[in-house]
This record gives structure tokens, C-alpha cells and sequence, in this order.
């Protein structure tokens, strides 16, 4: 399983933060652009996935709720992997995905990594907006501060709560990926989204934001 694990952390790398469905209008919260996001529709790469085995009764909890007291947020969690083909709202093989029930408020757990309180780097991504660019579930995400509480419901009723260490901005080829998937220094949940300008041709936004939070309390 740890293999099978650090294959799908080598995958998110390679695949240089590809989030799926960045579908943004050229006007956006001014504060997002400093910001940045961790989508990116990059050329696609062909990779060959390990599909995780159904959980039993008796698997370890998993993200159902994601609490962010400071701007609002209450979002039932999704789980996510990697696009095998292209989807209908902008992704494409080999992205990263996001939620799919309710793609502009719910977020999306990446499952294929560690979940939440566990150690290592567990990652949650969300949509900064819809398709006609109406504000959607991380709209307001690069207004989190450091010392910020996020908070996770897990699937067995436990709640773990972070704290926002750090928020960085990086361009598509920029992002420092080993940090974001693959950091095992500590128990980590890293917050992703788009950010920055749209750029028709690329089919992509100008930055990445990522939110980088530390468990506080509810170690799983």
C-alpha cells in the first residue's frame, strides 16, 4: 500500500498540479491575483493509475466535512484521483479532479494520499468559480490569514482542527509539488485552487494558490 501510495504521489507530480475544470472569467476577486492556484491544464500526460481497492466497514474514517470558520465555508467533502479522459466541464486526462456531485460547492479529497490527520500531506481542492463566473466554494479562500482554523469532519463524527501555516502563490511550472502532495515532516492538509487571470489560449489561469495548514488537535 505505502508503493502502491508514493506511485500516485509520483503521478500528481509529474503531472505538475493539473487541476481539472478551470473554468474562470477574466474578472476576479483582485486579492485572488496576488493569490494563486493549484490548477493547471497542462498537456496531458499518458500514466497508468492504480485504482485504490473499496474501503471495508472497518477502513480508517474518511473527510466527509470541510469547515472554514473564517470565510464561511461548510462543505461536504468528495473523494477525488486522477481523470482517466477528458470530463464536461474543461478537464483532461491526467488532471486532477474535482467533485462531481455538486462540482461548485462541494470540495474534493484527494484519496490516493493520506487523509486528514494522518501524516503526511493531505490534500483538499475546490473550484474558484463556475462556468459563467459566479463566485464557488474556494471564491473567497485567499483571504484565509495565517493562524486560521480549518477544520475536518471525518466520516466516524471526530473533528480535526488545523491551523494555516502559510499561503503561497506560484505560477503553473512553479509550484513546489513534492511540498504540496508529498511532505511527510508532519500531519499536513493543503487547500488548492485557481487563482489570477484566465488565459484563453492556455486554457488555464496565471497562478496557483495553495494554503498550507498543520493538525492542531484530533490526531487520527
Amino acid at each position: 500500500m505505502r508503493v502502491a501510495r508514493q506511485l500516485c504521489y509520483l503521478v500528481a507530480l509529474v503531472l505538475v498540479l493539473a487541476l481539472d475544470g478551470c473554468n474562470f472569467s477574466a474578472t476576479m476577486p483582485s486579492a485572488a491575483v496576488s493569490a494563486s492556484t493549484v490548477h493547471e491544464a497542462t498537456t496531458p500526460i499518458t500514466v497508468t493509475l492504480t485504482i485504490p481497492p473499496k474501503r471495508s466497514r472497518n477502513a480508517k474514517a474518511t473527510p466527509s466535512r470541510l469547515l472554514i470558520p473564517a470565510i464561511g465555508i461548510n462543505a461536504a467533502v468528495e473523494d477525488v484521483g486522477i481523470l482517466t479522459h477528458d470530463d464536461n466541464v474543461g478537464g483532461k486526462a491526467g488532471d486532477l479532479a474535482t467533485p462531481t456531485r455538486s462540482p461548485w460547492e462541494h470540495v474534493g479529497w484527494y484519496a490516493a494520499g493520506p487523509r486528514p490527520g494522518e501524516r503526511g500531506s493531505a490534500v483538499i481542492d475546490g473550484h474558484l468559480d463556475n462556468q459563467n463566473g459566479q463566485p464557488a466554494v474556494f471564491w473567497y479562500l485567499h483571504k484565509l490569514h495565517v493562524g486560521d482554523e480549518v477544520q475536518v469532519i471525518m466520516s466516524n463524527g471526530k473533528k480535526l482542527t488545523f491551523r494555516v501555516t502559510r499561503i503561497a502563490s506560484y505560477s503553473p511550472l512553479a509550484a513546489p509539488l513534492q511540498d504540496i502532495f508529498g511532505n511527510n515532516g508532519g500531519n499536513y492538509l493543503n487547500l488548492i485552487t485557481c487563482a489570477g487571470y484566465w488565459i484563453p489560449s492556455q486554457h488555464q489561469t496565471t497562478l496557483r494558490l495553495v494554503v498550507y495548514t498543520t493538525l492542531e488537535s484530533g490526531r487520527q
